[in-house]
This record gives C-alpha cells, structure tokens and sequence, in this order.
C-alpha cells in the first residue's frame, strides 16, 4: 500500500504551467480582494441586563461573594469590547447600577459596587451622570450608613467641587453626621465645613458644640483642633467693641 502512495505522487515540475498560472493568478485575486474590502466594523453592544438575583444565588453553590465579584468583573471589562473601546459615558447608567445593585445584593459588606459608582462611573464629564451615580451612593448608604460613609463622603467632596452644588453637598454630609455614627470623624465634621463655605457660620458653630457636647470626638489631637475652631467661629459671632476716642 505504501509503494502505490509513493508511486502516485508527482513531483512539481511535472505539473502543468498552466496550473501553476491558475494558482497565481487565483492567489493574486484573493491578496486584491482583501486589500479592496474595508476592515471589520466593530459595533458596540449594549449593556444587557444583569441576571436575577435569584438564579445568581443557585448558580453559586452557596458562594454569593464569589457570584458578586464575577458580576462586577463582568462590568468593569465590559467597555473593552473586541475593536473597540467604550467610553463609560456611553454606557446604559440604569443598566449600571442594575448590575451594582445586584452585586450588592449577593454580598450585603462589599464596598466595591459603591467605589466603583463614585470613582469610576461617576467621574465622567458629564454632570447629569455624576448626580445619577451619587445619587445612587447615597440611596445604597442609607441602607447601611456604617458600612458605605465613605462612598457617600467622596460624593460629597465631588459634590462641592465638581458639580458646584454646595447645597447637595451639605445634604450628604448631613446624612453622615445623621446616620453614621461609625464614620470617621472627619466624615463627620464635614458638614461643619460645608456650613462655614456657604456662610452659615452660626449652624456651623452650634453643630460644632453639639460635637463636642456629646462625647463624640475622642483623638485628643481632633479633639484640640476642633476646640480652637469652635473659639474662631465663636470670636468671628463677637460684635467687635468700637474704640475709645481720645479725651
């Protein structure tokens, strides 16, 4: 059998020119052809919606935290898709915190969809999105202000200084100060500062007192710094004494 296969074969010299002028001009054509066609269009495909929670929990196998994290794997490498790359300001924001809250649901003490929210979806240069994902923040913290204070108090900050929205940032810090009695005590001192910047230096300084009032602050340095901008709020109240005119 194997002398016949051997016997079969041609060497290429044999094979007609005419052939090989086939195969030229064949290959010649197919090289044109694609030089000719336009690349890959590379379209962008939307953000589906996460899966229930649900049938998340029974896909699992008890690991909820391991089911939390692949969800948020998933949206986090979503926007390099294959050809292209999208921009987060593109990106379906309902769809967005769909899959933050799901992931927020399999695991109650992760702060990674929160972070995620306020330092990567919400640093877009787009305001309306910004308030969307702050918004966001501060409803998901008010389900558990000890454990997600410091999401809601970098929203603040973005609040005051990016969207030049004073007044919502005063509300999230007060929400802190209200609800968060966990929170660092700078977190909690915020809305003092907020109070000063918009010139309402009396509830800056009654706020400032009840602080100090009530045992809260217990870092002696905190506690000394806190102190002497309590006497500056309270000097800066003092009508100032006019002066003695020479007899």
């Amino acid at each position: 059998m194997a002398s016949f296969l051997v016997a079969e074969e041609r060497a290429p010299g044999v094979v007609p020119r005419g052939t090989w002028c086939l195969l030229a001009v064949a290959l010649a054509l197919q090289l044109w052809w694609h030089a000719l066609s336009p690349p890959p269009d590379a379209r962008a495909e939307a953000l589906p919606a996460p899966p229930h929670a649900g049938a998340l929990r029974a896909v699992s196998l008890g690991e909820p935290v391991v089911a939390a994290q692949l969800l948020l794997l998933y949206l986090q490498a979503f926007d390099n898709q294959p050809g292209i790359s999208i921009p987060f300001a593109d990106l379906d924001y309902r769809r967005v915190m769909a899959w933050l809250d799901a992931a927020l649901i399999l695991d109650r003490r992760t702060g990674y969809p929160l972070m995620m929210a306020s330092q990567l979806y919400g640093q877009v240069p787009d305001a309306n999105k910004q308030r969307v994902m702050c918004d966001f923040v501060h409803a998901r913290f008010l389900e558990a202000p000890d454990l997600r204070w410091r999401w809601l108090a970098h929203c603040a900050i973005m609040a005051k200084h990016r969207l030049r929205d004073p007044e919502l940032a005063l509300r999230y810090a007060a929400d802190i100060t209200r609800h968060a009695g966990g929170a660092s005590g700078w977190a909690r001192q915020m809305q003092v500062f907020i109070l000063e910047d918009l010139g309402e230096t009396d509830s800056a300084r009654i706020l400032l007192g009840g602080l100090l009032a009530n045992g809260e602050v217990t870092d002696p340095a905190e506690l000394h710094f806190l102190t002497e901008r309590l006497k500056a709020l309270e000097s800066a109240e003092k009508p100032s004494k006019p002066s003695k005119s020479r007899q």
